[in-house]
This record gives C-alpha cells, sequence and structure tokens, in this order.
C-alpha cells in the first residue's frame, strides 16, 4: 500500500509522506524511499491511533487511508474481477486480513459476480481480531502480540471496515506463526515465491486441513521480508 502511493505521486511529481509504525522492517522502509517516499516512524501505539481517527499531525496534504478509504478498496476489488474471470469455479478464497481493505475489495467483487464463491479473512494467532469479532457478533479487541507477520492481525477490527465486511465474510481463520512460517518456507522453495509473513497466511490457512473446501484461491499478497528473518525461515526456524 505505501509503495504503491509512492509511486504514484512520483508519477504525479507531488510529495508523500509515509507513516510506519517503528518495527515495520526495514526491506519496506527501503522500498518507499527508492520511490521517493518520504517514511516517517512512529510508535505502533500512535499508528494504530492514526488508523482509527483518520488524521495524521506528522504530516500534511491529502491523508490516503491504506484500509478505509474506498478508492483503495476499489483497486483490490481488481483481484477479484480476475478470479471471476479467470477462476470461475472457485470454492473459496482465503485473503489475509491486516485492516480489512484487501477482503473487502476482493470479496465485495466476488458477491456481485459470483456470489457462491466463499471468502474467508485469515490472521495470525498474534492477533485475530476478526474471528473475535465473529464470536461476539461485534469487534472486540483480541489478545495482540508483534511478530514476523507485520502485515495482518490487528488488535480490533475498525468499526467502519466490520460494517462492510461483515455480510460478505464467510468466516474467518487462524495460523499459528510456526504454521505461516512453513508456508513461507513451502512457497520459496517449491514457487520460488519470496512472501512475508502475511503474504503467506492463505496458504498457511489452506495447508492446515482446517478450511473445508477443495478448490481454493489463496491471495499471497506481500513480498517484503527482512533477509536475515527469510534465511530464518528458510533454515527451518520461526522468526520471534
Amino acid at each position: 500500500m505505501a509503495q504503491g502511493v509512492a509511486w504514484a505521486a512520483r508519477e504525479l511529481g507531488v510529495p508523500a509522506t509515509v507513516v510506519a509504525p517503528e518495527q515495520a522492517p526495514q526491506v519496506k522502509l527501503d522500498a518507499i524511499s527508492r520511490l521517493g517516499g518520504i517514511v516517517v516512524k512512529v510508535p505502533y501505539e500512535r499508528w494504530w491511533e492514526i488508523l482509527v481517527t483518520s488524521r495524521c499531525d506528522e504530516a500534511e496534504g491529502l491523508f490516503v487511508h491504506p484500509v478505509q478509504d474506498e478508492r483503495v478498496m476499489a483497486g483490490n476489488g481488481t483481484i477479484g474481477l480476475e478470479l471471476a474471470e479467470d477462476l470461475p469455479d472457485a470454492e473459496a478464497v482465503l485473503v489475509p486480513w491486516g485492516g480489512g481493505g484487501l477482503f473487502t475489495g476482493i470479496a465485495s467483487a466476488l458477491a456481485a459476480l459470483r456470489p457462491e464463491t466463499r471468502v474467508y479473512a485469515v490472521q495470525p494467532e498474534t492477533g485475530a481480531a476478526v474471528s473475535a469479532a465473529l464470536a461476539a457478533g461485534e469487534p472486540r479487541e483480541a489478545q495482540f502480540a508483534p511478530s514476523f507477520v507485520d502485515g495482518a492481525g490487528a488488535k480490533v477490527v475498525l468499526p467502519a471496515m466490520w460494517e462492510r465486511a461483515r455480510p460478505l465474510l464467510a468466516g474467518a481463520h487462524t495460523v499459528s506463526l510456526d504454521e505461516t512460517a512453513a508456508a513461507v518456507r513451502l512457497l520459496a522453495e517449491r514457487m520460488h515465491v519470496v512472501a512475508e509473513g502475511a503474504g503467506a497466511l492463505a496458504v498457511a490457512a489452506a495447508l492446515s486441513g482446517r478450511v473445508r473446501e477443495r478448490k481454493l484461491v489463496c491471495i499471497v499478497s506481500g513480498g517484503n521480508i527482512d533477509g536475515g528473518r527469510l534465511a530464518a525461515i528458510l533454515r527451518g526456524e520461526t522468526p520471534d
């Protein structure tokens, strides 16, 4: 998301400032800088406050919300359009959930064109806010801890996203960090695809055997993983 904004700003000839949590992988921050974006790092709690309030005093100009902006969701929806065209017989689609914008965009397109396709959110066990919301029938705070799966998982579902996503959710799956690391390793070794932790969540859920549908689509979204963490995973380890 941040790289996309930085690229678009460069094409338009306007400056872009990206606010990122302090623990964001350096590989992501470097990619933003290469595209001309200015990175401002803030503590995680401040970053989350910006997501909740849609207000950022650390920068000036148009605020583009990474999750709740309808144009961002519409862009994500083109993935759903492509799935409906290329894989019309898919039974289920597994989508990583960070804030819900990717899920809502994809699920909205499929609901319009292939309503029989079930769409599931996937989160790490370290931030399974969607499962908590489904269990309670409304957004509830879930146990949250930072992990190498930095692009997905949250302590609570943003209320505005819950309203949009709830009618589209076939359910949610939670995977462990060990399962996620194993999925990253499999993608790298067998498919030669480098996925970050969040990008491998859907594959981890599919491999777990807990998804009852047979013909599955896994959205592998995100390939920004620090080299040290990837090396640890390829050695058979699960990063901190």
